[in-house]
C-alpha cells in the first residue's frame, strides 16, 4: 500500500508544481510531513543532499525520500511518480506552443504563472531557513504569540547563521566556485559538530 501512495503522491507533486525543483519544495514538504512520513529535520536534511548531488533537485528529492519512506522501490516509485506527469504534459504542451504559442490568452497565462513561482520559492526558502537557523521543534507561531526573547535565544542556531553569511559573502564577492563554498560550510559544519558547538 505504501508503494502505490508513494507513486500517487509524488505524480500529484509532479502534476501541480510549476517553477522547478524550488517550487516543489512547500509541494513535497505538504505532502510529506502531512502524511508523517518524514519530520521537518530529516526533509530539510534531503533537501541539502539532494542539493549537494548531481541532478535536478526535485528528482533527487524524490528519490531520496521516496528511498527513506519505502527503500529501494520506493525510492524508483517516487522517481519514476514525480517525472512522469513532467513528460506527459512537456509533449502535449510543445505541441500546442508551438501550433498555438502565439496567441494573447496562453502568452498572458504564462506570464501571470510567474508570481505564483516566486511565492512558492519564497515559501520553500522561509521553510529551509527556520528548519536550519533553529532548533528542531522551534515553532514560528509560539514565538509570535509568545513574543519571547528567551524563547528565540533558546531555540536560535549562530553557527549555522555564521556559516550561512560566510557562504553568501564568499559568493557575492568573491569568484569562488559554489562547489568549493559547499564543501568548505559542510567541513565547518563537521568540524562544529565534533567541537560540541552544533
Amino acid at each position: 500500500m505504501i508503494y502505490l501512495n508513494l507513486i500517487f503522491t509524488f505524480f500529484k507533486i509532479g502534476l501541480f508544481s510549476f517553477g522547478g525543483g524550488y517550487g516543489m519544495i512547500p509541494i513535497i514538504e505538504k505532502e510529506i510531513i502531512s502524511k508523517g512520513w518524514l519530520t521537518g529535520q530529516e526533509f530539510v536534511d534531503i533537501i541539502s543532499i539532494s542539493e549537494m548531488t548531481p541532478g535536478p533537485i526535485a528528482i533527487n528529492m524524490a528519490t531520496f525520500a521516496g528511498y527513506k519512506i519505502g527503500g529501494i522501490p520506493g525510492g524508483l516509485l517516487a522517481t519514476t511518480g514525480v517525472v512522469l506527469p513532467s513528460l506527459i504534459l512537456i509533449l502535449v504542451i510543445s505541441y500546442y506552443l508551438s501550433k498555438y504559442g502565439h496567441h494573447r490568452i496562453l502568452k498572458e497565462t504564462i506570464y501571470w504563472i510567474r508570481p505564483v513561482v516566486l511565492a512558492l520559492i519564497i515559501q520553500a526558502t522561509i521553510f529551509v531557513a527556520i528548519n536550519t537557523f533553529f532548533k528542531e521543534g522551534f515553532d514560528i507561531k509560539t514565538l509570535l504569540d509568545a513574543g519571547s526573547v528567551n524563547y528565540f535565544l533558546q531555540n536560535v542556531n549562530p553557527a549555522a547563521i555564521v556559516i550561512m553569511v560566510i557562504s553568501l559573502l564568499a559568493l557575492l564577492l568573491t569568484k569562488v566556485h559554489p562547489i568549493l563554498v559547499i564543501i568548505a560550510a559542510g567541513s565547518a559544519g563537521v568540524i562544529l559538530h565534533y567541537a560540541g558547538i552544533l
